[in-house]
């Protein structure tokens, strides 16, 4: 894939699109080829338009937020198969899987 000196957009051709396409195992027709180029094409000059995007300064370091472990009362078994559709002999019955 290559581009301009100016840094302009990537011209991706029919070769590279080919090459790609052996890797990921994926047979293309000729008319596939041509589009996938353009696209690919495209998704460059996005991925070019971000480098324009200023850097952000990072934020101080972070502390965790996250709360500590609690113990606390779950449900009786009685309350957890409560809305259960179906249940036999204290367990959720859901469908057979061949």
């Amino acid at each position: 894939m290559t581009g301009d000196e100016t840094g302009g957009a990537a011209d991706v051709d029919d070769e590279e699109v080919r090459h790609v396409a052996s890797l990921a195992r994926v047979d293309l027709e000729e008319p596939e080829v041509e589009r996938f180029a353009a696209q690919f094409a495209d998704i460059l000059e996005y991925f070019e338009a971000l480098e324009e995007v200023p850097d952000v300064d990072a934020d101080a370091e972070l502390a965790n937020v996250m709360r500590p472990d609690e113990i606390r009362e779950g449900l009786t078994q009685e309350e957890a198969l409560r809305n259960a559709p179906e249940t036999e002999d204290g367990y959720f019955v859901g469908p057979r899987v061949s």
